[in-house]
């Protein structure tokens, strides 16, 4: 009878590539994988894995392994969510990737209330932007993941899952004080087109975004800097060297010579929660999700 603890194994060879990647994940060494699978090739009589570089490649008998591994391990997860669900007990730990701004925004609130209102619940929170959450829900890496996408750009999300909104975030624009533009009351899309940008880190969901707004309105990004921490951003405009989009979640003050204008279309973007769908009947997530959704209420009052 074929290990479900062994595909578990074979599974995070094919997430993440490497022996050495899959021995990470899983919180052992690499001899651990390396004999669980040399039992599992074993078991099933012919060859698993070949090298391919400083990777390895699966073979076909593998490919199918995975396959039925995949279905295996959801079906696990589901038995595991129904009799935490009969115990009712909001116990256990959480894996939380969550996007910096929400980290600072909502979650401060939410932790708190989850450890005062269930003691026994451990969540394990990781800051990371979607294009690093979004993967890592896929291989299993994270129990739920606190995104954002921008109106008319949303986030491809794996498959099997299920989301909760938790609000909208405006996102207004950030110049030095002696700017033109800094003592308006409103902006238009067509007046910012020209502006020195300090976009997000390159090839992120909200840089990309940057780029495609001012495309659609007929201009080309002038991106001068690529800073992802807010704080370092407010500090650059503060100098005078650019402009950039500063959502309101998560901000905190802003420095001496700094002004924010908003626009109008606002530029908003979705702030919510998604886990997988096998997994909704786990009372932590449950009660994670409630959580979240009271911090954002919260918030926004």
């Amino acid at each position: 009878m074929l290990s479900v603890d062994r595909l578990r194994v074979l599974h995070t060879i094919a997430a993440h590539g490497s022996l050495s990647a899959a021995a990470e994940a899983l919180h052992v060494t690499n001899s651990a994988v390396s004999q669980q699978l040399t039992k599992l090739e074993r078991e099933v009589g012919q060859p698993l894995v070949e090298r391919n570089g400083r990777g390895v490649r699966l073979t076909d008998a593998a490919e199918l392994l995975v396959e039925h591994t995949a279905r295996i391990l959801s079906m696990v997860q589901r038995a595991e969510a129904d009799l935490e669900a009969h115990r009712d007990d909001v116990t256990g730990h959480l894996r939380l990737s969550a996007t910096p701004t929400a980290v600072r925004g909502l979650l401060p609130h939410a932790l708190s209330s989850l450890r005062e209102a269930h003691p026994g619940l451990r969540v394990e929170l990781h800051e990371e932007e979607p294009h690093e959450s979004v993967p890592a829900m896929a291989r299993g890496d994270a129990d739920l993941a606190m995104v954002v996408d921008w109106i008319g750009a949303p986030l491809n999300l794996p498959s099997g899952m299920s989301r909760a909104p938790l609000m909208e975030d405006v996102g207004d624009i950030a110049l030095p004080a002696d700017h033109p533009l800094a003592h308006r009351e409103i902006l238009a899309p067509e007046e910012i087109l020209d502006l020195p940008w300090i976009s997000w880190s390159r090839g992120s969901i909200c840089d990309d975004w940057l780029h495609g707004l001012i495309r659609a309105h007929g201009g080309e990004p002038n991106v001068i800097h690529n800073v992802e921490e807010h704080q370092t951003k407010l500090a650059l405009i503060a100098a005078g060297i650019g402009a950039a989009v500063m959502p309101r979640l998560g901000c905190g003050p802003l420095p001496e010579g700094v002004r924010v204008v908003p626009v109008q279309p606002a530029l908003v973007r979705q702030v919510y929660v998604f886990w997988r769908t096998d997994a909704s009947r786990r009372p932590g997530i449950r009660a994670t999700v409630r959580a979240l959704r009271e911090a954002a209420a919260a918030y926004a009052a």
